[in-house]
């Protein structure tokens, strides 16, 4: 079992900047596993953000979010970020971190095993 705990969501204008944090733990979680960010806004489909493999932090990241999105992994405390820049009113969703073994495509958003509970992300015009 794996399990994620996101933290870091919260309201902003746009053109700021927030990050998210993701903790992931469980007797099920290794060195490598893939950690993924998508998002869900109300009356869309889920969709991937970015994703990090840690076996070589290789990173993968949706052409809306790319130069703005950046996503880290703190090996030593199995924590991993994502850092938002530039943030849009279109950014508005509920962030989930998720987990699998292998690294999903980010167009597959139902290819990940373990899933976090979600934090809230407002940006406003």
């Amino acid at each position: 079992q794996v399990h994620l705990l996101e933290s870091g969501g919260g309201s902003v204008q746009a053109g700021g900047s927030l990050r998210l944090s993701c903790a992931a733990s469980g007797n099920g979680y290794g060195n490598p596993y893939c950690i993924g960010w998508l998002r869900q806004a109300p009356g869309k489909e889920r969709e991937g953000v970015a994703e990090i493999f840690t076996s070589n932090d290789g990173t993968a990241y949706a052409d809306s979010v790319k130069g703005r999105f950046t996503i880290v992994h703190d090996s030593a405390k199995n924590m991993f970020y994502l850092q938002m820049n530039g943030l849009k009113p279109d950014d508005t969703a509920m962030y989930y971190c998720a987990a699998h073994p292998r690294c999903p495509t980010l167009r597959n958003s139902r290819g990940w095993l373990y899933w976090g509970q979600g934090t809230q992300v407002t940006v406003s015009s």
